[in-house]
This record gives C-alpha cells, sequence and structure tokens, in this order.
C-alpha cells in the first residue's frame, strides 16, 4: 500500500535558510505531499504554519531539541501550531558506548514521554548508525526500545544498513512502532555523499514493504548530503517512489 511522501528540510536547509517560503513552495510544486521540520530559521510556527496551508502541504513530523520539563511547553505549543503530532529526536554515538548509557537513555527517553502524555503528541526516536554497533553482544537501538515502550521510532533505513543491519529485517521485527521512515539511500561507502532514492543499492521495495501498512504513515525523504543538485535529487527521489508505486503526493 503507497504511502504519502514528505521531506524532511534538513534535506534542503541550504535552501531553507535563504528563501524558506521559496523552498516550501519549491518542495510542493515537485509534489510532496508533506514536510519534516528541523527548524524554523527563524520564523515563528505561526508564519510557518500559515505557508504551509496555503501551500497544501502536511506535517508529517519535527525533528527538534529533546523534551524536558524546561521546554516541554513550547515544544508542545510549537509542534500544535505547525499540526505536527510527532516529535522526533535523539541521541549521540557517545550516549550509546556501554550498555548502561543505552539503558539510560532510554529511561530518559520513556521519562520524556511522560511529559507529553495527554498532549496528543508522540514521542519518537531517530537513529543514526551508531544505534546499531553491537555493545556487549547487545544493540542499542533493541535496549532502546525495549526500555523506553511508550515511544516509537523513525527508523533511518540508510544508517541501519551502513551499520550493517538489514533495515528490511529491522522494519518487520519492529513493526508495529514504525509510523514513520526516513528514506534515504546511496553507496553505503564510508564518507561518500548519499544519492537520490532509488540511484543507490538500498532495496527500498523490500524495505518499506516490510513495514505494517496499518502502522506505517509516511515516508519521509532525507539526504544529508548529496555530490548532485540538492534540489534534483530531492525532486529525483520524490518522482522514484510515486512511479514505483511505493509513495504518493499531491501529484
Amino acid at each position: 500500500m503507497a504511502k504519502p511522501v514528505a521531506l524532511q528540510l534538513y534535506s534542503v536547509r541550504d535552501y531553507c535558510k535563504d528563501d524558506f517560503y521559496g523552498t516550501l513552495k519549491k518542495v510542493a510544486e515537485i509534489g510532496y505531499k508533506g514536510v519534516e521540520f528541523a527548524g524554523l530559521h527563524g520564523h515563528s510556527a505561526e508564519e510557518v504554519a500559515g505557508w504551509v496551508k496555503d501551500l497544501g502541504l502536511e506535517v508529517a513530523s519535527s525533528h527538534v531539541a529533546f523534551p524536558t520539563k524546561e521546554n516541554v511547553n513550547q515544544l508542545v505549543d510549537e509542534l500544535k501550531t505547525l499540526g505536527s503530532k510527532y516529535l522526533i529526536t535523539g541521541f549521540g554515538p557517545d550516549d550509546f558506548k556501554t550498555v548502561d548509557q543505552c539503558k539510560r537513555v532510554a529511561e530518559r527517553f520513556e521519562e520524556a514521554a511522560a511529559l507529553l502524555k495527554g498532549t496528543g503528541i508522540t514521542l519518537g526516536a531517530h537513529n543514526h548508525w551508531w544505534e546499531f554497533l553491537p555493545v556487549d553482544s547487545q544493540i542499542p537501538h533493541d535496549i532502546l526500545m525495549e526500555g523506553a515502550p511508550s515511544i516509537v521510532a523513525e527508523l533511518d533505513v540508510y544508517w541501519t544498513a551502513y551499520a550493517k543491519a538489514d533495515p528490511a529485517k529491522v522494519v518487520a521485527a519492529k513493526k508495529s512502532r514504525i509510523p514513520l521512515l526516513h528514506i534515504k539511500d546511496g553507496t553505503l561507502e564510508e564518507g561518500k555523499p548519499h544519492t537520490a532514492v532509488g540511484a543507490g543499492v538500498l532495496d527500498m521495495p523490500a524495505i518499506i514493504g516490510a513495514a505494517d501498512p496499518n502502522v506505517l504513515e509516511w515516508l519521509i525523504v532525507e539526504l544529508d548530503s548529496c555530490e548532485t543538485d540538492m534540489m534534483e535529487a530531492v525532486e529525483q527521489s520524490y518522482r522514484y517512489l510515486t512511479s514505483s508505486g511505493l509513495g504518493f503526493g499531491n501529484k
């Protein structure tokens, strides 16, 4: 079952810094159904929400700071204004070096999820490769998800594969808790930039097909870097996902 396609705006961060509205307009013109925010580039949530509505876009989620007692009200207000029901965040590699550290990260996620209880906003964890590098024969991502049952996963399929895990198997194993997939592609070679989705080595039909269609809500394209023009790669990624029947947008 095809899923709506969104763009993680971190992909086009340089464009957003220069012309946030114009970049959102271009993303909408390509056909993307939605966006995932990674900062508002000095604009208010109210202003950006108005742009999103006028351009016919939806908000898949927002990648923001980790929720704490001190910032949770501000984060909730911003996400509600934007129309984002998922708050996505994560930790760095130094937080997953021991099993005890992994368990503490899980505890912190569970504590943060409790802060969001009753707000209508769900907490999700975004991964890089370090969550899938074994620690004492255990996988940090497994420890996190087991220790924080109140959160969901926004699985980054490229970084999962980069760590030599099988993203299709990971999706299948955790499909009941994966409403969002970060769809990125590339060669999996160290130091190499990403490619447009469909131009790399990942088996996207198998990966996306392993998800639970009743749980998965969004395919979110994210390219951290690219050898080609980023906006061209963003458009090529959208065309691949929609032409292959894996996703759909507004065009």
